[in-house]
């Protein structure tokens, strides 16, 4: 298989393809991404420009936000399934801090992830709170393209699709180990979307796009 990754992705790009993608996942204080906040991002690189697909963990972000003071007690069920806890909330960086370096970590790469409509309305709303602006590059959601790529029965969850293909994730609801594992299933969609004739983002968004016509 990596033979065939290797022939892939040598060929030449098509215009507009991205060498460097990146893999993320959020931690919130809730699961209304209009109305609870953004606690954790992590992001890791994926090099497909130059031979094999790969994860380049040395190109990687990880960063907790500092929570506002509030008077309510805190969401123990949440903080269960996330495990960052008030102290660890109290001690996290600046938001505005935080998402200037995601930004300019980002630069103009393409950002993927599971569910990313989640992921997005987040970072948008606390970019627009604290720096007036939103993040302008292409998404890729990997729960639109698995399912059109490596149909399996009755998924709808990451977890189904990490099962599915063999892929373990240290921590399940962590930000940087739920990465990690994301990257891993993009690199085992990827050669289903070469023998689609998907060779950059446009063509997996196209492929993607299918997955409101599946039943």
């Amino acid at each position: 298989m990596t033979g065939l990754w290797t022939r892939w992705w040598q060929q030449a790009p098509e215009p507009g393809a991205a060498a460097r993608w990146l893999v993320l996942d959020v931690e919130s204080s809730g699961l209304d991404p209009t109305h609870d906040r953004l606690l954790a991002i992590a992001a890791v690189a994926v090099q497909v420009g130059e031979g094999a697909p790969r994860i380049v963990l040395a190109d990687s972000f990880e960063a907790v936000l500092a929570q506002p003071h509030e008077t309510a007690a805190p969401d123990k069920a949440n903080i269960l399934v996330h495990g960052i806890g008030v102290a660890a909330q109290g001690r996290g960086d600046d938001p505005a801090a935080v998402l200037e370096r995601f930004e300019a970590f980002v630069g103009a790469a393409p950002l993927v992830g599971f569910h990313v409509a989640f992921d997005r309305t987040l970072i948008d709303r606390a970019m627009h709170a604290v720096l007036g602006r939103r993040l302008a590059v292409p998404w890729l959601d990997l729960a639109e393209l698995a399912p059109v790529l490596h149909p399996v029965p009755g998924a709808h969850a990451l977890d189904d699709w990490l099962q599915a293909c063999g892929i373990p994730c240290l921590q399940r609801h962590q930000a940087a180990a739920d990465t990690l594992a994301t990257a891993e299933l993009l690199l085992r969609l990827l050669p289903a979307a070469r023998a689609e004739g998907a060779r950059d983002l446009r063509g997996l968004q196209r492929l993607a796009a299918r997955r409101r016509w599946l039943p």
